[in-house]
């Protein structure tokens, strides 16, 4: 997943492979294909001249209220630059299946705001789900896997849900690592068997070997590679290390890892039920705490979100302050990666930018455990996986064309040219409950790993170094922080810092304790104005 680091997100090995104004909700937008409206009045253009590179959720909005833009043309521009650049030119191949009722969709919420019934910032924007993310409508839920090619789950994730009742439209599924990077020890990162390989538009390009000379990074890599090529206003990631944060820093995007029980997970295909999140994947942080403000919530079917009851605030964007780091105390964790030359000129002059913004800088504030935490194994995931998909399977009916994890290897081995490009000796070792060399994974094993890397991420890791320097946040270059907040449940955000002389993004990760998205949104968003950094891929212009 990462970018041949050997110590980057758990190298190989763990992280770097896995999942890997106010709103009120309105009804939701109905799946069968809306009838098409009348055409629209004339102060309402069907096809417009109006520039989507890199336009925010406020522009689109503003461009639609004015009545130069409408819902159905803005998913049309979606759809063409997606031909353009995905399916022809560069093919970056960010997507895994489109949505056949986005346009009939978009056409009834452009009818409802010509009514003056808007639903939010997100009413008539296009979104993009990662492939492992339900709906129940006309597309498929497959995590890239052969095996479940043609499934249709009984429902929505809960989070698609909320999404729909806010009016966004579902353009479509971004294609992904298969099952989240945990199904082959050397797969990499965008591949699926039934989505090929995704690119970065960066740099897109493939070896000798048929794999990306720039990596698009984590299992997210679809939603990334997407939304950085303008391929969509923004997507959905999920991450269980690494997978949101490591796409959005090889995709020059703003990428939040969640808390784990802000974001219902109810409905997306599993890794790891003590890690698994969802997220936005953006081009700027104002978008990023929008989408935030739909997705996070109490779902009654995820009960670990209980704990965000009374943790949510009532807009995100209400932390969006352009002088947000003053007095901010802010903590440089070091000793367990390094940086190339390039790097480290990036994020020397990130922390100035942050210095000239008001923070105080704590260089180094030591998080004695992350070394201790890189030697883990993959007792917890590969436990939990078997136990999770497994649960996952079960919701989707007697019709489903797999039911368990050993029907889903049972596919592959009699699919082999579709379905075992990199082989599936992950799916293999956890449907054994065993690691790569063989060990057996006991219930007891399981909990007292889980016990231990939980004491060292979160009591002695994160909680330790930021009350003993007294931090607001600590900071990493790129997603190098991410293996530590993921064991411990905390969030990230990654924004954009920069570029090496090859053109290659690099981001810069605020980390916090339990539901600290909003002071993370804060930080993120003063640094993102006082440095401006991002650009667009030239390969998708």
């Amino acid at each position: 997943m990462g970018k041949n680091d050997g110590v980057r997100v758990w190298g190989r090995m763990v992280g770097a492979m896995f999942l890997a104004g106010s709103l009120t909700l309105s009804p939701q937008v109905r799946h069968t294909p809306a009838q098409p409206t009348a055409a629209p009045p004339a102060s309402f253009t069907t096809v417009s001249t109006f520039q989507i590179q890199e336009a925010t959720l406020a522009d689109l909005q503003a461009q639609m209220a004015s009545g130069h833009l409408t819902s159905r043309a803005l998913v049309q521009q979606y759809l063409d630059r997606i031909e353009r650049y995905d399916k022809q030119g560069p093919k970056i191949n960010a997507i895994l299946e489109l949505n056949p009722e986005a346009l009939a969709i978009a056409d009834q919420l452009d009818q409802e705001r010509r009514a003056g019934q808007l639903r939010g910032p997100l009413h008539g924007i296009p979104i993009l789900l990662k492939g492992n993310i339900a709906t129940h409508d006309q597309m498929t839920t497959t995590a890239g896997s052969a095996a479940l090619a043609g499934s249709v789950p009984k429902q929505d994730a809960f989070l698609v849900t909320r999404l729909r009742a806010a009016g966004a439209v579902i353009l479509g599924k971004a294609n992904l690592t298969e099952f989240a990077n945990f199904m082959a020890y050397d797969m990499p990162s965008g591949y699926s068997a039934l989505g090929g390989q995704t690119l970065n538009p960066y740099r897109p390009m493939l070896n000798k070997k048929g794999q990306p000379i720039l990596s698009p990074c984590g299992s997210s890599a679809g939603s990334g590679a997407a939304t950085a090529a303008n391929l969509t206003a923004v997507a959905i990631g999920t991450e269980t290390s690494g997978s949101i944060l490591c796409p959005a820093d090889a995709n020059s995007l703003v990428g939040i890892k969640t808390t784990v029980g802000l974001v219902s997970r109810s409905g997306i295909i599993p890794i790891a039920a003590s890690q698994d999140v969802a997220g936005p994947m953006t081009r700027t942080v104002a978008d990023a705490a929008a989408l935030l403000n739909v997705l996070a919530g109490y779902d009654p079917t995820d009960p670990v979100t209980a704990q965000s009851k009374d943790k949510i605030p009532a807009d995100y964007r209400l932390f969006l302050k352009p002088d947000g780091l003053q007095g901010v105390r802010i903590g440089i964790p070091r000793g367990f990666y390094k940086l190339d030359r390039e790097q480290k000129v990036l994020f020397d002059r990130a922390i100035a930018t942050l210095k000239r913004q008001g923070a105080t800088i704590i260089d180094p504030a030591v998080l004695t455990t992350a070394k201790k935490l890189l030697a883990s194994d993959l007792t917890v995931l590969t436990y939990e996986f078997k136990r999770d998909l497994n649960t996952y399977l079960a919701t989707l009916g007697p019709t489903a064309p797999v039911r368990t994890l050993a029907e889903v290897i049972r596919f592959n081995r009699t699919h082999p040219e579709q379905a075992l490009k990199y082989g599936q000796q992950l799916l293999i070792d956890a449907d054994k409950r065993r690691l790569q060399k063989g060990t057996e994974i006991s219930e007891a094993r399981y909990h007292r790993a889980r016990a231990s890397e939980l004491r060292l991420a979160k009591t002695e890791g994160v909680d330790a170094t930021m009350d003993r320097y007294q931090l607001d946040a600590l900071l990493f270059p790129m997603d190098y922080g991410s293996f530590i907040g993921a064991i411990a449940g905390y969030p990230t955000v990654i924004v954009p810092a920069g570029y090496t002389s090859k053109g290659t993004p690099m981001g810069l990760s605020f980390l916090g304790k339990a539901f600290q998205e909003p002071r993370l949104i804060q930080y993120a968003y003063a640094y993102e104005q006082a440095s401006q950094l991002r650009r667009p891929p030239a390969a998708t212009p």
